[in-house]
Formats: structure tokens, sequence, C-alpha cells
């Protein structure tokens, strides 16, 4: 679109909203022709043109709206570009009880807000979504001095915000593994971690499979009844009539299911008053490990995009739980070992007290009518060097009973 004289005379700023606004027929907006407008807005429409940092300008009664290229990203793919020149009551319909006092209070007090890491709901790029900013409302004050428009400086602080408490999902999960030393009791405990990130884990379900590897046994749940048609106690791998196709994540990896509210009755959403509509089903297997230990099912929240950070997540999640029932397995099969060893050598401890006893004995009883005989007057002179020979022979087999023994 070619730009207008008027226009062009003040809307100096480069990129491509500077092109946007000289484009711009303004006077089919609430600011009126640009060549009527006030030298405060000029000026500050020409700060936020230049500005790196996102800004966005909301002026008149009607909060009429002007940003810039670093704020377009905001905006995300459905709001702009016709948010140009639209009022923000319009264009943040979704928000505006939140934002629309403070608005107000900009202009009828001058009153300036500042938020950190504030959550907004918006509709930005076709659903409702979970977001997070940093921001000041202040107020431009026109030629009478008096707030002509509210000035909004900003940064998106989603991505960070999610990271951190992602990590300290993933940090708890760590932590336990080496505390806990049975897989079922891993299983309890991993459940009740999962349930405090209800943001990004509306519902989960972890299953440990038994020893025959055709069966899958419900170990454990969050925000969903053990029992429910969405949480069987027992699912049969085989089988396709299921409501997770856990035989399915058995042969090809992680799953997503799409279809839940087809499926069953509307599922939590966590913190969210929507339901889940997605979840992903995992295996439960250690890195360098073939042995699968069962699986993980997790809600996807209705308010995020389940884009590679997310996916990310839920992996690094289901190995920390795998590696903490592969460890808390290896130590019952230690146990178990050691246990069986301290039996082995009790057994021991009595075979040998046993036999001790019987090896001896005989020997003893043998030696000592030896022993009287050769000190008899009686015994023949013919037979004296025969009783020595066994005498004799009777002591080295002791001898020899006595070194096998120790």
């Amino acid at each position: 679109m070619p730009s207008t004289t008027s226009n062009a005379e003040f809307l100096l700023g480069g990129g491509e909203m500077g092109e946007r606004m000289r484009a711009m027929d303004w006077s089919k907006t609430p600011l009126g022709p640009a060549r009527h407008w006030p030298q405060s807005l000029r000026t500050a429409v020409s700060i936020l043109l230049d500005s790196g940092y996102p800004m966005y300008i909301a002026w008149g009664g009607d909060f009429t709206q002007i940003y810039n290229d670093a704020y377009r990203p905001i905006l995300g793919a459905t709001k702009h570009p016709a948010a140009l020149g639209q009022s923000t009551p319009e264009c943040f319909a979704e928000i505006w009880d939140f934002i629309g006092p403070m608005f107000e209070r900009v202009m009828t007090l001058g009153e300036a807000t500042t938020l950190i890491d504030q959550l907004l709901e918006l509709d930005r790029n076709g659903y409702v979504e979970e977001c997070y900013f940093t921001f000041s409302y202040s107020a431009i004050r026109d030629e009478t001095g008096k707030p002509g428009g509210v000035l909004v400086t900003v940064i998106e602080t989603t991505a960070r915000v999610i990271s951190e408490r992602r990590m300290q999902t993933l940090r708890e999960l760590a932590e336990q593994a080496v505390q806990i030393k049975s897989a079922e009791e891993i299983c309890e405990v991993t459940a009740k971690i999962l349930e405090k990130n209800s943001l990004d884990l509306p519902f989960a379900l972890l299953y440990l499979l038994d020893e025959a590897g055709a069966r899958a046994k419900l170990a454990a749940t969050t925000r969903i009844e053990s029992g429910a048609l969405a949480a069987p106690a027992v699912i049969t791998l085989a089988s396709k009539q299921t409501s997770w196709p856990l035989g399915e994540v058995m042969k090809s990896g992680s799953t997503i299911i799409a279809d839940l509210e087809e499926k069953f009755d509307p599922l939590p959403g966590g913190a969210w008053v929507a339901p889940a509509k997605q979840a992903i089903a995992l295996p439960l297997t250690k890195a360098g490990q073939a042995a699968l230990a069962g699986f993980l099912v997790a809600g996807i929240s209705p308010r995020l995009a389940f884009n590679d950070d997310y996916r990310g997540f839920i992996g690094l999640m289901a190995g920390h739980i795998a590696t903490a029932i592969a460890n808390a397995r290896a130590y019952e099969e230690e146990r178990k070992r050691a246990e069986s060893l301290a039996e082995l050598d009790r057994a021991k401890t009595a075979f040998f007290s046993n036999v001790s006893h019987e090896f001896r004995t005989p020997l003893t009883l043998m030696l000592g009518p030896t022993e009287e005989l050769l000190n008899s007057s009686e015994l023949l002179p013919a037979h004296h060097e025969q009783v020595e020979v066994l005498h004799r022979n009777g002591l080295r087999l002791l001898k020899l009973v006595n070194t096998l023994l120790d």
C-alpha cells in the first residue's frame, strides 16, 4: 500500500510497523487523520517505532492501539495485523476484565502499574494460551498535562517461567530416585510430585509391567480415580479394546492420544477450567537397558501447544521415573541376593557343625579303646604292633579331618 504524504511527515520510524502506519488510513479510526494528531502522540509514536524493546500505545478513551515490530510476536498469529488501530477492549477481550481497570486508572488518575511474570490467558494462536509477561502501564500526557493514552512496555517471560517450573519437577523426581527402594513406592511418590505441576500435567497414570510382560497394572494416578474408565486397574497389552494403547506404545514408543473427548467423559484439565483434549503415553525404559518397567500416560495442557520443549520435558520426566524404578528393583534384587547368601551361610555353618560332630565322634570312639589296648598288659606282643598301626593311622585321620573342617 502506498504511504500518504500527511502520514509520512512525522511517521518516520523504520521496520514493518513503520511502513504499515504510514500506509494506514487513520481517518477510519478514533484517532482521526494522522496530520491532526497531537504532538505528544506524534513524539510517543516516533519513540515507539525506533525502539527495539516491545512497546505499545493505547491512545484516547477508546484505547486505540499502536505498536512496534518488537511487540508483534506478543500478538501471535491471529491478532496481528488487525490489532493496529483497533481498540484494546476489542483486541484483548479475553483479558480485558483483568487489564481494563489498570488502563482506566492510568487514564483517570495517572497511576502507573508494574507486574512481574503475570499470567495472562491470551487467545492469539487460535486457542486460549498460558502466557506470562513482565510489563508496565504508564501515562502519556497530552498538551493539557492530563493522560492522553497508555504506554505499555513489556517483555514476554512465558518460556522462562514454564522452563523453571518444569526444572523443579525434574529436580524433585531426580531426588526421590535415590531415596526410595520399591518400584510401587516410586510410583506413589512420583504421582504426588506430578500432581504439584498441574499446569503442565492435567493428569497422569503410572502402570507397572508384570513379570510375563503381558499385562500392565495401575500403580498410581493423579486427578483420576483408580478404576475409572480412563484409569483401568489392569491393561492387557495384546488387547486392542483398551483405554490406552499401551501395546502400541510397547512396540513403537511414545504415542499421542488426541481423541480424549470421544473416548472418555471430560478429563481433568489440571489447573485449567478447560478439560484436557490430548495425552501422551510413553514406555518407562532406563537408558541403556532393554527391559521395560512400565508406562506413563500424561495429560497435555489445554493451554499450551505440544511443541518440542513440552515433548522433551515429558521425555525427561519418563526417563527419571524409569531410572528410579530400575534402581529400586536393582536394590530389591541385591537385598534378596544378600538374604539368600546369608541363608546359605547359615546353612553352611549348620552343615559344618553337624559334619564336625559326625566326623570326629567315630574317630574318638575308635581311638579311645585303641589307646586302652596299647596300655594294657594283657595285649599279646604279636598284636601290639598291629594295634599301634591302627592307633597311629587313627590319629592321622583325625588330623586330616580337623584340617579339612578348618
